[in-house]
């Protein structure tokens, strides 16, 4: 069982714990509720077993909030995909890292996303790409495909001019500060997200440092058609597809957007 599959189970335990103590029952008097053995219940709780759809229904009936299944069952199914380890996704390379983000642009009509430290692979220029993809492979220590995977990233852009879509990008003013190469090449970079003014599929919005915030920064994120949230952190890649999670981010961008220019 790989590690971002348990990691994900155990966090699926969780929120059934959390519903249960909601309920003000403990596991055994649970377990009668619904008709299981106690050490069902524990086990489920714990990330020791994996559930079932039926088992998730149960549980949300036996909690008194059957409109919570919906939610338990998107948890159980994003399962295998909700924590992917960068480590073992880069273990052949940025190269096909990036050829998946291709297909998943490709697919996607409308984009909400922010970041705050850096410029997206979306509008970056080669040269920025290169040197963000050279750190990030010296900090991962996983395989040297620099120029490939460069090609890639800038093969994933061509979604940009594809009628149809909309990607809707904020940026903390911080991200246009941050050198992580040549000044020469930042200069590049800069002039690359002043291109993007006037394309009907991209709009760019900046969220001036010292501007009021409804909420803080904090890290990036992105949607993709309203129906799955990627977070990326330095060593793991998550996927959220929830009603409760959308809602959540969508909440987070629009405050952000309040803000920006």
């Amino acid at each position: 069982m790989s590690t971002d599959f348990r990691s994900a189970r155990v966090a699926l335990g969780a929120r059934l714990r959390e519903l249960r103590a909601e309920v003000g029952v403990n596991g055994k008097d649970f377990a009668d509720r619904i008709g299981w053995q106690r050490s069902k219940v524990s086990r489920l709780e714990n990330g020791k077993q994996t559930a079932t759809e039926a088992d998730v229904d149960a549980w949300a009936a036996g909690a008194g909030v059957p409109g919570q299944a919906a939610d338990l069952r998107s948890r159980l199914k994003g399962l295998e995909s909700q924590q992917r380890s960068w480590r073992r996704q880069l273990a052949a390379g940025h190269r096909p890292v990036q050829y998946r983000y291709v297909v998943e642009y490709q697919r996607t009509a409308t984009m909400r996303g922010y970041e705050a430290s850096v410029i997206p692979g979306l509008f970056q220029t080669p040269g920025y790409a290169r040197h963000l993809i050279e750190a990030n492979t010296a900090l991962m220590r996983s395989l040297r495909d620099t120029e490939a995977a460069v090609a890639a990233r800038m093969h994933r852009q061509e979604v940009l001019y594809e009628p149809g879509k909309l990607f809707r990008v904020l940026l903390w003013e911080a991200a246009l500060h941050v050198v992580v190469c040549p000044r020469e090449v930042m200069a590049a970079q800069l002039d690359r997200l002043v291109g993007l003014i006037g394309m009907s599929t991209a709009e760019l919005g900046i969220v001036p440092l010292g501007a009021p915030l409804p909420l803080t920064p904090r890290h990036g994120f992105w949607i993709f058609d309203e129906e799955r949230v990627i977070v990326e952190t330095v060593n793991t890649e998550l996927s959220y597809d929830s009603a409760h999670d959308l809602a959540l981010y969508g909440r987070a961008w629009d405050g952000l957007n309040t803000a920006a220019v």
